[in-house]
């Protein structure tokens, strides 16, 4: 220990504790005695301490009453209660009375020496062991990279790291956050070489017989309860990533039984095109030929591309043999009123065998954080990001939706359209004036790019996206690139650096979950 750390021990037997006090000073600790509380508290007020070791019975003032002084002076004091006492009510009320832990005596010098360390040394223990467990876990990641990769081991690499972003918000080690950050870029840059040589197959083969992708969400996970018999709450929450899944899962463990699978989604990685073939069961250009009405305005008006999102499930169950003597219930929350609207009128929803609800809060959030330099000092990376998901989510009606319907014993699925990627490399980009505007992905006649920074698709048709003229080819942004024109290049350049985006390909984007949740009891 490079700074030792203060321990004061009130005890009035003190002078019997000499052997224990010795070996706590073996051990690297500074340790400070008194006889009594009111020579503690006094201490306590002239010079910090690290730690209190506190007797809980002394003529005068009493281990309790001590404690509550202790906590006046300063709340974050970390207190260990000593006692002879093994009553139930007094260990409750010390409890209550917020000590970080309580030691029956006769108490030995390795009990007092762990009950420090679990206290004084937490932080620095756990993240010893997390950065060996980590080291070694990344250096198999590496070499996984150097073989033949399958979709499942993505989804696997991509729920580790996540789940390690997740588990540094405790830790907030930036040093070990910035690898892991890293490594997730170097796995991004497979990811993207992978999907190039892949996607394709994926789109000629079977259901059953390829990944489950954004069409056969419904098929696999909605289908089966239907037909089972039960009634199913079908949710979208547009643009969640699977890092602030995990954020919100805590708040579903008092009601649900959860199971997480994974999907990917398709390409682009946008509303229009993943949120309609989810709703579908269709390929862009499949939805093009049956719905000719959805690409009758220009891409980027996302309101008027998913305003069928109805009408095309209720079709989806048709064709996979559902009959529903009625469409099913639907709803898309846009801001607080509506979900509020949505838990008040719950039962009304809950007529019909399946009710879909999409919520679009974290899409509008991601948005907006583009646009509103406040939001991106409140929300400055990953970690803050998630932070403020889950904020969003702790305080919003739609968890109360979430409660009722584990009260009604509702079975729900809830997954996402597509994920998001933080965007810090901008890539120049080449197009005519009807170019879509886009930032990770773009359709037109024409278009230039470096073909390392984006997948470059010269016959939509190949990748089932719709054609509408001669010479139409998309272009998807890799990795954490976003397209920039070069007029006014360092402006918007600058303008949309660090911001969260989708439509490309990354592992943040096209991986998501999906979570079927069961109401406890």
């Amino acid at each position: 220990m490079t700074t030792k750390a203060k321990i004061l021990w009130v005890d009035d037997e003190i002078e019997f504790l000499k052997p224990h006090i010795l070996f706590l000073e073996e051990k690297g600790y500074e340790v400070h005695t008194t006889t009594n509380a009111e020579d503690a508290l006094e201490l306590v007020q002239q010079e910090p301490f690290d730690l209190i070791l506190l007797d809980e019975t002394m003529p005068g003032m009493d281990g309790l009453s001590a404690l509550q002084e202790f906590k006046t002076i300063n709340p974050a004091l970390p207190i260990i209660m000593i006692t002879k006492n093994e009553e139930e009510s007094l260990m409750e009320e010390a409890i209550g009375a917020q000590i970080d832990d309580y030691l029956t005596k006769p108490v030995n010098p390795s009990q007092i020496l762990l009950a420090a360390k679990k206290i004084l040394e937490k932080h620095a223990i756990s993240q010893q062991k997390v950065t060996r467990e980590y080291a070694s876990e990344l250096n198999k990641i590496a070499m996984r990279l150097m073989g033949p990769m399958e979709p499942d081991d993505w989804v696997d690499i991509y729920l580790k790291l996540t789940r390690w972003d997740v588990e540094l918000d405790a830790l907030a080690d930036r040093d070990l956050r910035d690898v892991i950050y890293n490594q997730r870029r170097e796995c991004n840059v497979e990811f993207g070489k992978y999907i190039e040589r892949t996607y394709r197959s994926w789109l000629e083969s079977p259901y059953g017989e390829r990944p489950t992708l954004s069409v056969d969400v419904v098929r696999k996970f909605v289908l089966p309860q239907l037909k089972a018999g039960q009634k199913v709450v079908f949710v979208i929450i547009d643009c969640l990533r699977l890092d602030q899944w995990m954020a919100l899962e805590k708040y579903f463990y008092p009601y649900f039984n959860l199971q997480r699978d994974y999907y990917f989604s398709i390409l682009p990685t946008a509303t229009p095109f993943s949120r309609n073939a989810i709703f579908s069961g269709l390929f862009p250009s499949e939805i093009e030929k049956r719905y000719p009405e959805l690409w009758a305005k220009g891409e980027d008006d996302e309101y008027s591309r998913n305003r069928y999102e109805d009408k095309l499930i209720f079709d989806q169950l048709r064709l996979l043999g559902v009959q529903l003597s009625n469409p099913p219930k639907y709803s898309k929350i846009l801001n607080v009123n509506e979900a509020r609207k949505v838990e008040q009128n719950l039962d009304a929803y809950l007529t019909e065998p399946l009710f879909s609800m999409v919520v679009n809060f974290v899409d509008i959030l991601a948005h907006s954080r583009s646009d509103l330099p406040i939001l991106k000092e409140i929300a400055p990376d990953e970690s803050s990001y998630r932070s403020l998901t889950r904020s969003w989510f702790e305080h919003s009606p739609v968890l109360e939706i979430f409660k009722k319907l584990a009260k009604k014993g509702v079975s729900v699925i809830i997954t996402t359209d597509h994920g998001s990627v933080r965007c810090l490399r901008g890539t120049k980009v080449l197009g005519d004036r009807e170019t879509s505007t886009s930032l990770r992905y773009k359709y037109g006649r024409n278009l230039k790019v470096d073909p390392k920074h984006a997948l470059i698709i010269k016959n939509p048709l190949e990748y089932k996206l719709p054609q509408r003229q001669a010479n139409h080819q998309y272009i998807i942004a890799k990795e954490d690139y976003y397209f920039v024109y070069p007029t006014n290049y360092h402006k918007y350049l600058a303008y949309y650096r660090d911001s969260f985006q989708h439509g490309g390909i990354s592992l943040e984007e096209m991986i998501l979950p999906v979570i079927q949740l069961t109401p406890k009891g």
